[in-house]
């Protein structure tokens, strides 16, 4: 089930003609290497990080802005759900994530960011011209998701710092880096492909 969700956008990206847009590239990789390495010195089993419902929607939603969209939600509901757990409230009966700890809650939106960045960067790097604004549109939501989960994730880093919790800071800091990684090359990628009408307006 892992694996399903991880290659899911992977599988069904389109492949178009490359493009060498190396700044969002390295930044991206950049990341992904720290990314695979914290997966591979935890040696743990993992949970399915997406439920049911999720893969169902990420099935039917093919194009990247869409799928990225998506993705990104799934990822602020997780930090929501964490935020929620450690300030005492209860599940409601029939929550999907009724049974997860905060710190599963941290793994799943690490290993969502994981997902859209590898799958960004392959769409990214072989996208046409009708391809590219979509890009640029999951590019952009990228960008303003990081920038608030940063924010949120460094309040609840302290949290669990106060908590005593040091699985749950470790995975707090693992998640704030990837974060940034996913952000810088979101930035990378939209400045160095910009929105032709923001190049019209500027000569206005």
């Amino acid at each position: 089930m892992a694996i399903r969700s991880l290659q899911l956008l992977r599988r069904e990206t389109p492949m178009l003609q490359r493009d060498s847009w190396k700044p969002f590239a390295v930044a991206l990789l950049a990341a992904l290497a720290c990314t695979c390495a914290a997966g591979a010195a935890s040696g743990a089993p993992r949970k399915e990080f997406l439920t049911e419902k999720e893969i169902d929607l990420i099935q039917t939603n093919r194009e990247i802005h869409s799928r990225v969209k998506l993705y990104l939600e799934f990822a602020a509901a997780r930090l929501k759900t964490a935020e929620e757990r450690l300030s005492g409230k209860e599940s409601e009966p029939g929550d999907p994530f009724e049974f997860f700890t905060p710190e599963d809650m941290l793994d799943g939106y690490y290993r969502i960011l994981e997902s859209v960045m590898i799958n960004l960067e392959d769409a990214y790097q072989n996208a046409d011209q009708v391809e590219k604004p979509k890009v640029r549109k999951a590019l952009k939501n990228l960008k303003q998701s990081t920038e608030s989960a940063i924010t949120r994730l460094e309040i609840l880093k302290k949290i669990a710092e106060e908590k005593d919790k040091e699985a749950l800071w470790d995975l707090m800091n693992r998640a704030i880096d990837i974060s940034k990684g996913a952000h810088e090359g979101a930035v990378s990628g939209i400045a160095e492909e910009s929105d032709p009408a923001d190049k019209k307006s500027k000569k206005k």
